[in-house]
C-alpha cells in the first residue's frame, strides 16, 4: 500500500502542476506504462480504478477563461476611459496630449514706467493657441503716454516645433503709433537655449527694401520658489533709415533691465525693476536733432499674469 500511495502521489503531481510538456496524444501511452508499473509492484490485492483516457481534459490549470476576459492582443486591453481630456470613448487607442489644442495668454509685463519726471505705460503680451508641433502665436508690445499710443509692434505668426525646446516662426509684423504704419514679413526662431536662457530672434523684410533684425534674451534666477530675479536684454538693427519713425540705419537701440517679482501663484506675480535704454548711430543722431536724450533710466512697477 505504501508503494501504491507513492505512485498515486506522483501521478497527481504530474497531472496538476504542469511540469510535463507531453502532448495529448502521448498521454494514453504514459498512462499504460504507469498502470503496468502499478500491477507489478506486489500489491495484487489492491483495486486500481481504470483511467478514462478519452475524457482527459488537457486545459490550463483553473479551467477555461471567462467569456468576457480581456483580449491579451488588444492594445488597450479593453480598457475604456469615459471622461477627461484623454478619454478613450470606446476607441482602442490611446489619445495623447499633442492631439489636443490648447490656448494661453501671457501678460509678460503690464507696467507703469517713470522716466525724466514723466509717467507712461507699457505692455508685452504673448498669446498661443494650437498643439505641440504647430500653433498660432500673437506677440504685442507697445508704449502709451498721455493717453496716446506712442509706438507698438504686433506680430501674428505660425509657430512650428523644429527641435526640443525650439520653434521656427513665420508670419507678419505691423508697426503702429506715432508716425506712418509699417508692415513686415517676419521669420524667426524662439526657444530655450542651454543654461536656461529664453531667446527670441527674428528677421523682417518690409516694403521699400526695408529690413530689420531683433534679438532678445532673458533669464530667470530663482532666489526662492516664489521670489524671482529676471534680467533681460533686447537689441534692434535696421537695414536702412526711416526718418519718419525716428529710426536710423545700423544698430538702433539696446535696452537692458532687471525685474524682481514675487509669485503669489504661478499665474499672478507683481514686480518692480529698472531699465536702461540707449540709442546708437543714426538713431541717436535723430534723437539729438529732436531734442531728446539718447540714454534713459526707467523705473518700472507692474504685474505679470497668465491664463
Amino acid at each position: 500500500m505504501k508503494k501504491l500511495r507513492n505512485h498515486v502521489l506522483v501521478a497527481t503531481t504530474f497531472l496538476f502542476t504542469g511540469a510535463s510538456a507531453m502532448a495529448a496524444s502521448e498521454m494514453p501511452q504514459a498512462a499504460k506504462q504507469m498502470d503496468h508499473s502499478m500491477s507489478t509492484s506486489g500489491a495484487k490485492d489492491a483495486k486500481t480504478p481504470e483511467m478514462d483516457h478519452g475524457s482527459m481534459d488537457m486545459q490550463m490549470q483553473g479551467g477555461s477563461a471567462p467569456s468576457d476576459a480581456r483580449d491579451p492582443h488588444a492594445y488597450s486591453g479593453g480598457f475604456t476611459l469615459q471622461s477627461g481630456p484623454y478619454a478613450m470613448n470606446g476607441y482602442q487607442r490611446l489619445r495623447l496630449a499633442d492631439e489636443k489644442s490648447f490656448g494661453s495668454v501671457l501678460f509678460d509685463s503690464l507696467e507703469a514706467v517713470r522716466s525724466d519726471g514723466k509717467t507712461s505705460g507699457s505692455y508685452d503680451i504673448l498669446g498661443r493657441f494650437g498643439r505641440d508641433y504647430n500653433k498660432f502665436v500673437l506677440k504685442a508690445e507697445g508704449e502709451v503716454a498721455s493717453g496716446k499710443l506712442q509706438e507698438a509692434r504686433t506680430e501674428a505668426l505660425w509657430s512650428h516645433a523644429v527641435a526640443t525646446f525650439w520653434d521656427a516662426q513665420l508670419g507678419l509684423r505691423h508697426d503702429s503709433g506715432i508716425g506712418p504704419n509699417r508692415s513686415w514679413l517676419a521669420m524667426g526662431i524662439q526657444g530655450l537655449a542651454p543654461y536656461w536662457f529664453e531667446v527670441d530672434a527674428a528677421a523682417y523684410v518690409g516694403s521699400g527694401g526695408r529690413t530689420a533684425l531683433r534679438l532678445s534674451a532673458d533669464y530667470e534666477l530663482l532666489l526662492t520658489q516664489r521670489l524671482i530675479v529676471q534680467p533681460r536684454i533686447e537689441a534692434n538693427f535696421y537695414g536702412k533709415s526711416d526718418v519718419a519713425r525716428d529710426i536710423g540705419k545700423g544698430l538702433s537701440d539696446v535696452t537692458t533691465g532687471i525685474r524682481v517679482r514675487y509669485e503669489f501663484t504661478r499665474q499672478f506675480a507683481p514686480y518692480v525693476g529698472v531699465e536702461w535704454a540707449n540709442r546708437f548711430g543714426q538713431t541717436a543722431d535723430l534723437a539729438r536733432a529732436a531734442g531728446e536724450q539718447t540714454r534713459n533710466t526707467r523705473y518700472v512697477a507692474g504685474v505679470r499674469f497668465w491664463f
